[in-house]
């Protein structure tokens, strides 16, 4: 438990101070964003620091590092009574996903700046880029192993834990490909539904903390109750869960470091460089503890409004008729005359609303397992 308050204090310290300093450093080099002429009512943003997301990652990297070596430093002089935990490849995994994702949303944005347009990267190059990642991703966490022969992720589809629907019934090598096809809708989606999201002042900032949140105390509970160390009816094949839950807690803390100054009116934004790899991190958090699509509950305000431009497109297309007078979801309360502020507080209710309920079900299933 040390570990991961550890982890999230010093991330959560990291993004609070050094994101000032970051900021100026954008000003000075003039990387702003670039707001679309339709939205008049975010003009007011235009030219803000954009690329904040740097600043997330960064925090998470230092939180995480940095928490396992003074725990070290600790237990080696006798400070501390509880040895410290190991770095692990599945928390290794969601840093890399963290910041390779990043990188795609950090060329997005640069793009966007270099060439004063509301389009950065095209659809294939954002798509080759994630696509990229997420296969490098997959194939470490299916297989490389442990001592023990357990690998990170498992190619069951889990809800709570692993489902009996397994993508390597027909063979491991179908499975291979099924399970990288299957992590590259899981990570694209989330991490999609997570940029769509972040269109207001500090509101994917917001929900994504208290996501995370829930993935640390997830993470833990499996750690806890673990086959390995807890046998039993009810217990996880969770592998790492306790450094799972400590880069968990570390990309929480960044993010609420950060919301200090993303929040309205926010002196930097996140930009693609923070929406699309904290998306892809969540959907990391999912794969590797066999929680895949109990993330559409965690995440359920992610999914909202991801899904109220699908059914816009899709209405417009089939019938001509838009559903919504703006999409994504908060643009349409915003043009109904609600102030900015007002949105995204009543948004947040909605997060947390989701990702209470998901801990509830996390929780029940526990319980009836017993």
């Amino acid at each position: 438990m040390v570990n991961v308050l550890l982890a999230g204090g010093i991330s959560m310290a990291v993004a609070l101070l050094g994101t000032p300093f970051f900021t100026r450093f954008l000003v000075r080099r003039e990387y702003g964003q670039f707001i679309r002429d339709d939205l008049t009512q975010h003009h007011y943003k235009r030219g803000k620091p954009t690329m904040g997301g740097a600043v997330i990652i960064g925090a998470t990297v230092v939180g995480y590092f940095v928490s396992h070596l003074l725990l070290v430093a600790a237990s080696s002089g006798g400070a501390l009574a509880v040895a410290p935990g190991r770095l692990s490849l599945s928390a290794l995994l969601v840093l890399f996903l963290l910041i390779g994702m990043g990188l795609v949303g950090f060329l997005d944005d640069y793009t966007k700046i270099s060439k004063a347009r509301s389009l950065g990267l095209t659809s294939r190059q954002k798509l080759f880029g994630q696509t990229l990642v997420t296969v490098v991703f997959a194939v470490l966490a299916l297989l490389v192993t442990d001592g023990t022969g357990h690998s990170s992720a498992s190619t069951a589809i889990s809800f709570i834990r692993d489902t009996p629907v397994d993508l390597a019934a027909a063979g491991p090598a179908v499975g291979l490909v099924l399970f990288v096809l299957w992590a590259n809708v899981l990570i694209t989606g989330a991490s999609n539904g997570v940029n769509i999201t972040d269109g207001l002042d500090g509101l994917a900032t917001g929900a994504s903390v208290m996501v995370f949140g829930a993935y640390s105390g997830i993470a833990l509970w499996q750690y806890n109750q673990n086959c390995a160390t807890t046998p039993g009816p009810s217990c996880y094949e969770v592998r790492d869960g306790l450094d799972l839950a400590v880069v968990a807690c570390a990309i929480a803390g960044a993010c609420f470091g950060f919301l200090w100054w993303n929040a309205s009116p926010a002196s930097i934004i996140m930009g693609d460089t923070g929406s699309l790899s904290l998306g892809a991190a969540l959907a990391g958090l999912a794969i590797l503890t066999r929680t895949e699509l109990l993330l559409v509950v965690l995440g359920g305000l992610f999914v909202m409004i991801t899904m109220s431009v699908v059914i816009q497109v899709a209405s417009f297309k089939l019938t001509g008729r838009r559903v919504f007078r703006m999409a994504p979801l908060h643009h349409h309360f915003e043009l109904l005359g609600w102030a900015e502020i007002t949105i995204v507080l009543r948004f947040w209710i909605i997060a947390g609303i989701c990702v209470v309920s998901g801990l509830g079900l996390f929780y029940a299933e526990w319980v009836t397992a017993q």
